[in-house]
């Protein structure tokens, strides 16, 4: 368990514009256009997230306020990752989130900071009713975080961009200080 406070993180929206100049691999334009600075992190690592949540805002604009942003360190005003939901909930009142941090800026508690306020967001929506996580077998650090928010497994699934994924889903309103 984490014992060191976490940072400060904000989780910013990016423009439309931005999102879709990620999209095309265009890491200037989409730093023209963004509130924050972002790291190459954004463009080619992540440049997958990207394209799909373009094509997603640009037919359901409604999604923007759910859909991955930048994971933001408040002292540095820093983009050091990405996180958000992959929308707003289904149907049946699933939310699936996701993160990832810079490999410049791992093992600082980011990821962390991220997913706390990513299941406060999903505690504060009357509409999720679960949250789902989706890992790969072989990110043992997202896999022990995430059990350490009451997550646990509950299949798995092949995902065309990322290959076998371990699927992981706890209640939205479920409180949890892990960590602390």
């Amino acid at each position: 368990m984490r014992t060191l406070p976490l940072p400060a993180v904000d989780l910013v929206q990016l423009p439309v514009p931005a999102i879709d100049a990620l999209a095309a691999g265009d890491l200037a334009t989409a730093n023209q256009l963004s509130p924050v600075p972002l790291t190459a992190h954004f463009s080619s690592d992540r440049q997958a997230v990207w394209k799909i949540r373009s094509v997603q805002l640009a037919t359901a604009p409604d999604d923007a306020g759910w859909v991955t942003g930048a994971i933001v360190d408040r002292a540095s005003g820093q983009a050091v990752g990405c996180a958000g939901f992959h929308g707003p909930p289904d149907a049946g009142g699933m939310v699936e989130l996701g993160y990832s941090v810079d490999p410049v800026f791992r093992r600082r508690g980011y990821a962390r900071a991220a997913l706390e306020l990513l299941l406060a967001r999903a505690a504060r929506e009357p509409a999720a009713r679960t949250v789902r996580a989706t890992v790969s077998p072989e990110n043992e650090a997202s896999i022990n975080l995430v059990l350490q928010y009451g997550f646990e497994e509950n299949g798995s699934q092949w995902d065309e961009e990322d290959g076998l994924e371990i699927i992981f889903e706890r209640d939205a309103g479920l409180q949890s200080s892990a960590g602390r």
